[in-house]
């Protein structure tokens, strides 16, 4: 990354000698920088509707780089972006310059003041990151309160670029309520650090530095004194006025707050590194309130009533946020929410005067509740006092703008845009705003999805735009213009919450006299002379419809129509269908959490945006493009290389609010890009493992013994492409899997239960194939086998479609058999390749019929509970390691929720194993895989050492194996779920129901 050559540049660009000269410049340096055209599309994008390819990217490991990177940006007349975690909704954190990715490196959170009630942290630390710091420091006492819906993986310096607010903004307000100072770097790369009443060099002894405070501080009061009036009276007019620059803070009887003035200058004025920011209270109880209205209108005539309570949070949603929630991730995840079409979700705890302790919170949410039924607009209510319940309505909240990007209906789905997508009033005129803005909708042809912090006044929507057409973009433009005419003439602001950037810059005149934009831009102008930082947001912006993503897609000139395994096939049904499906990806950014789901264990071990969900999409959406920044079609390097750490997880179609599936997408790239061409040794070695599994079942013993040669196994290792630090599984011999399969009885008409034994299952632990016999058999249900099937995994992992296909649609003839009877995958992958891959890749109504019937171990074991089955003999607790397959297929917590119903305490290992099928044995992953176990699996080992450890997936088992193997402080063996729960076996043994 530290070597870049003027033809890595890409289109365009390695022609230009001014870049070419910044490039080498800055490797001269030993900054972290690269130009490759992979990375230039990883960073072309945000949340926004927006692409601006880069010319490099840089990733500063301080402050001192940060100022680095800047002064030699300055000498060559480069624009500078500063990002964080990338989410931004108005196109703020891309743009044609270089962008600086403080979150790669810029992490630390520093001093934690209790008594001051402050704590200093870098401008790339992510805001739940800090939140959680600060209350492991303060003993859960103190935390930073602005938490927006990004927080798991948006940043401070993101925060205070865009002035965020957050779910609980109604009781501590903005970002800009909470800093105390900034400590930033200029245009031309000095140091200054702007406090509550001035600003000054960041180092004392910096004379140039000084100087420029010096003249600063004397410019902007020049400023104050010309603008008085419009200052103020035109700024700070409602709660979330957060359009334009914050110029009100530097009134005198604000004490020239110059810190507070360069909250929300979205990265235009200076470059934040670290910040100085308050720290408010935890609350110790806290009540949810969800209420149930006929209409946001509804809803929103509600808020002046609940104020008075003081509540922490009124956040609100609508009804195709929740349909759309049920219809990806199960009814069940919205079971909590009373009756209605929209709903206000009202947090209530005893920080507030309203309810002074715990003991008063209950009889606050009466108080309200009565109010509210005085009034005679609420439905329903609900209280939410359990965490669990609670954490999960608000998920619902939390994933709005994800969810609504991809709308699921009763007819089909629809896409919907940000655009348009947070402008606020004040609180007491957000329903009569939102009667006028529906009728707006409508009269444009467009339906909005609306969910927002009504408590604030500030309203997200998400617009069913055509972005890609001509006409669509013309109606964008029309009614964006119109709703801010609207939004205005109810005392608005055009955003209230993600600033202004590309989506709303061009919009301002609209919003502010020209006189206040005028002091805007003298106010940028002072810090940015040469307009250099962000240069399209607020002051000269760019045209509302320019750098649309989306303007130049789709366009299939690219593909080479022989180089198509199966002409117009592919997993989603054609090739368009597989360049829509891509585009799924609108830059949310859950993919870059660190803790909650599974989603996506390579990010977590490296923190590179190329390993991210996100990363990934955006690479493939470059390959689609008519003018791409990576090279064109399946042969691309770039794609593969963005692909190569995917660990085909599944985790993010269940873990992404719009349900991207990267590893059905990296199935169907690897399929076209090999296509006729010589593949990685892996994928013959692991991809054809179910056609020589038989042979090596025959000699298991003989490759058993000569696997524990170490020169014998990197022998092996080196000619399948595989890894000789990851231990190959021993085979089961021929011997041992006649004894544990021949007894087992075939399937017959009359047989309640059909146990499928996978190739893992029947290759490595024929005992579990016995072990599920014994299970299914215990309530009385007759039990039959078939093992002369296969899912089809490997080749699918592998990207081999069009093996799989012929696997599958064999394995479906033979499994549909005329009846509803359930099909039962010991081995959780094959499962949920049954359920899930195979209707995808064989269209036929056998298929579905099979998918529809199968179950794994964990998501049967709960009708067997119902149908009277109790197990015996079982641990007190155990250590869980759900299988990423099973987690998004079957369900999150279907074996927890099993073993919990069971008494037993389950001790959740939350996250990827890090084998992950062939992935963790292949040659170039070990590292990878084992910094993925190391997430999760490995310090929940260590910290319960003799708790039984449940691996049904035969991946988990050979990861905890292996770390038992490699780490002496581990020492478990896995346990699959029906052998932990089988009733142990009688004589004779038959299986069946009277087992």
């Amino acid at each position: 990354m530290t070597s870049v050559s003027q033809q890595a540049l890409g289109p365009d660009l390695d022609t230009d000698d001014a870049a070419g000269a910044l490039l080498d410049d800055l490797t001269a340096h030993d900054l972290l920088v690269d130009a490759s055209t992979r990375r230039r599309a990883e960073y072309s994008y945000d949340a926004s509707n927006y692409r601006v390819p880069p010319l490099a990217v840089v990733f500063p490991r301080n402050a001192d780089e940060v100022a680095l990177t800047a002064r030699l940006c300055h000498r060559h007349g480069v624009p500078i972006i500063a990002r964080g975690g990338g989410t931004s909704m108005a196109g703020n954190a891309i743009g044609a310059g270089i962008v600086i990715d403080l979150s790669r490196h810029m992490r630390t959170v520093g001093v934690v003041d209790a008594d001051a009630r402050t704590v200093t942290a870098d401008a790339g630390v992510i805001l739940t990151e800090l939140a959680a710091q600060v209350r492991t420091r303060t003993d859960g006492r103190l935390t930073f309160a602005p938490d927006p819906s990004s927080a798991s993986r948006a940043t401070l310096g993101g925060a205070i670029g865009n002035d965020a607010c957050g779910n609980h903004s109604v009781r501590h307000g903005r970002t800009s309520d909470h800093v105390e100072a900034l400590h930033l770097v200029t245009s031309d790369g000095l140091r200054l650090t702007a406090t509550r009443t001035g600003v000054h060099a960041t180092e004392p002894d910096d004379t140039e530095a000084t100087s420029r405070a010096t003249e600063l501080t004397e410019a902007l009061r020049d400023l104050v004194g010309r603008n008085l009036a419009i200052l103020r009276t035109d700024l700070d007019t409602i709660p979330r006025q957060v359009s334009g620059y914050h110029l009100s803070h530097l009134l005198p009887e604000h004490g020239f707050d110059v810190a507070r003035a360069l909250v929300g200058s979205e990265g235009g004025c200076a470059i934040v590194t670290s910040a100085v920011v308050r720290l408010v209270p935890v609350p110790t109880s806290q009540l949810l309130l969800c209420v149930g209205y006929r209409s946001v209108a509804d809803a929103a005539r509600d808020v002046p009533a609940i104020l008075p309570f003081e509540p922490s949070a009124i956040e609100g949603i609508d009804r195709k946020i929740a349909t759309t929630m049920a219809a990806r991730r199960g009814p069940e995840t919205v079971a909590g929410l009373p009756d209605g079409d929209a709903w206000l979700f009202i947090d209530l705890d005893d920080t507030s005067a309203a309810a002074q302790s715990a003991v008063d919170v209950p009889a606050t949410i009466d108080r309200l509740l009565a109010e509210l039924r005085a009034v005679g607009r609420m439905v329903d209510a609900t209280v939410v006092s359990d965490p669990t319940v609670r954490s999960s309505l608000w998920r619902v909240r939390e994933d709005g703008a994800g969810l609504s990007a991809r709308l699921i209906t009763e007819d089909h789905t629809h896409e919907s845009w940000p655009g348009w997508e947070d402008a606020a009033v004040a609180p007491d005129r957000l329903a009569d705003y939102l009667v006028d803005f529906e009728r707006l909708l409508d009269e444009h042809g467009l339906t909005g999805v609306m969910y927002g912090h009504f408590g604030a006044g500030c309203m997200h929507v998400r617009i069913t735009f055509d972005l890609r057409t001509h006409e669509g973009r013309a109606v964008m433009r029309r009614f964006c213009t119109d709703a801010a005419h609207l939004v205005v003439s109810h005392g608005g602001s055009l955003s209230g919450e993600h600033g202004d950037g590309r989506a709303r810059s061009e919009l301002l005149p609209i919003m502010y006299s020209p006189e206040m934009l005028r002091a805007f831009d003298d106010f940028k102008r002072l810090w940015d002379p040469s307009g250099l930082l962000n240069p399209t947001a607020v002051v000269e912006p760019a045209p509302i419809t320019a750098d649309l993503a989306l303007a130049e897609v789709p366009n299939r000139a690219w593909i080479d129509a022989g180089s198509v395994t199966q002409q117009g096939s592919t997993p989603t049904g054609s090739l368009d269908s597989f360049i829509h499906s891509v585009q799924g990806c609108i830059g949310v950014g859950r993919c870059r959490t660190s803790s909650g789901g599974v989603m996506c264990p390579s990010y977590r071990a490296t923190r590179d945006e190329k390993d991210s969900t996100r990363g990934r999409a955006r690479v493939l959406q470059e390959m689609v493009r008519t003018v791409p920044t990576v090279e064109s079609g399946w042969r691309s390097t770039d794609v593969a290389d963005a692909l190569d750490l995917c660990l085909s997880c599944k985790a993010c179609s269940t873990d992404c609010p719009t349900g991207v599936d990267m590893a059905t997408y990296k199935s169907e790239f690897l399929d076209h890009h090999y296509h006729r061409r010589l593949r990685p040794a892996s994928h013959y070695s692991l991809g054809w493992m179910p056609a020589w599994l038989p042979l090596a079942t025959a000699a298991a013993p003989l490759i058993n013994r000569s696997m524990s040669v170490p020169s014998l196994r990197r022998m092996a290792a080196r000619l399948g492409g595989l890894d000789a630090r990851r231990a190959m599984p021993a085979f089961a011999a021929r011997r041992e899997v006649r004894t544990h399969l021949a007894p087992l009885p075939a399937v017959t008409d009359t047989t309640d239960t059909v146990l499928f034994v996978d190739t893992f299952t029947r290759a490595f632990r024929p005992q579990v194939a016995t072990a599920t016999a014994r299970l299914l058999g215990a309530t009385g249900d007759s039990v039959g086998c078939r093992s002369d099937a296969c899912c089809g995994l490997t080749w699918i992992s592998t990207g081999q479609l069009s093996r799989a296909r012929k696997t599958l649609a064999h394995t479906a003839e033979i499994l549909d058999d005329g009846t509803d009877r359930p099909i039962v995958v010991p081995e959780p992958s094959c499962a949920a390749a049954l359920r899930k891959d195979l209707p995808d890749l064989v269209d036929t109504a056998a298929a579905r019929r099979v998918s529809a019937r199968v179950h794994s171990v964990a998501s049967i074991v709960g009708h067997l509970l119902d149908a009277g089955f109790t197990p015996t003999g079982l641990p007190a607790a155990v250590t869980l390691q759900t299988h990423c397959h099973e987690y998004a297929t079957f369900g999150a917590r279907t074996g927890a929720q099993v073993l919990s119903r069971l008494g037993v305490q389950v001790r959740t290992a939350d996250g990827c194993c890090g084998v992950a099928g062939n992935f963790g044995f292949e040659r170039g992953h070990y590292d990878v895989s084992v910094a993925v176990a190391e997430h999760a699996l490995a310090p929940a080992l260590r910290a319960h050492a003799t708790t039984p450890v449940v691996t049904d997936g035969f991946s988990c088992a050979m990861s905890v194996e292996h770390l038992t193997a490699t780490d002496p402080l581990i020492n478990a063996t896995g346990i699959h779920l029906a052998e932990l729960l089988a009733p142990q076996p009688t004589a004779p043994d038959t299986h069946g129901g009277s087992a």
